[in-house]
């Protein structure tokens, strides 16, 4: 009988995001086939890794897509992203512990592709006025990341509930990331009166009384 690879793949993922340390046995087993039969498809746990960063990094870029980044308001982009990348939530949760697909000359073109997309977000929402100018649009996309991790971490675990995964990550991303609202809409500026009358001036410093003698 022949085996759907892309069936083994997702199957290995469930698992992996569930245990990431499960062995390619358990793997093979999760997916109903024997490990000679897992081994001809992937020569190893490195290949398997690489093959599963290739399913997050697409279903990370359908979710870009069906999220329609560049309609306005940006805030409201960002609560779309959130809603459209929580099933592959939990794959990006296993493949950000994966330090090997993050360092050396072996990054995937991919995740570049994926950081400049969500950092031209949060730049559009930073030139419109709604999110602060102090925090960099790569330093947003991080913290993104890892709220989609540990959100991912919080649920499997079952320290949070699946129906609060979107509104906890982006009530507190942009709890963060929004710009107050004086700084959105300054309030016109009132000139100061005319010689007012001090209330309660404290007393002069030592200091201050030297320099006026």
């Amino acid at each position: 009988m022949a085996v759907d690879r892309d069936q083994v793949l997702r199957a290995a993922a469930a698992l992996l995001t569930r245990k990431s340390t499960a062995t390619m046995d358990e793997v093979a087993k999760a997916a109903g086939i024997s490990r000679a039969t897992l081994h001809r498809h992937f020569a190893g746990r490195d290949a398997l890794v690489r093959a599963l960063e290739a399913l997050g990094i697409a279903e990370c870029e359908s979710a870009l897509d069906a999220a329609r980044l560049d309609e306005a308001p940006a805030r409201d982009a960002v609560r779309r992203l959130v809603q459209e990348i929580e099933p592959a939530a939990g794959l990006l949760a296993f493949l950000y512990t994966e330090n090997q697909l993050f360092e050396g000359e072996e990054l995937h073109h991919g995740w570049t592709r994926i950081d400049e997309r969500i950092s031209d977000l949060f730049r559009r929402g930073q030139l419109s006025g709604e999110f602060r100018i102090d925090l960099t649009p790569a330093w947003l996309t991080e913290a993104l990341f890892g709220l989609l991790a540990s959100g991912a971490w919080m649920v499997q675990s079952g320290k949070g509930a699946p129906k609060d995964f979107q509104h906890m990550i982006v009530e507190l991303l942009l709890g963060g990331a929004l710009r107050p609202p004086a700084a959105q809409n300054p309030a016109p500026h009132s000139p100061a009166p005319q010689n007012p009358a001090p209330q309660n001036p404290a007393p002069q410093s030592s200091a201050s009384q030297i320099e006026e003698s």
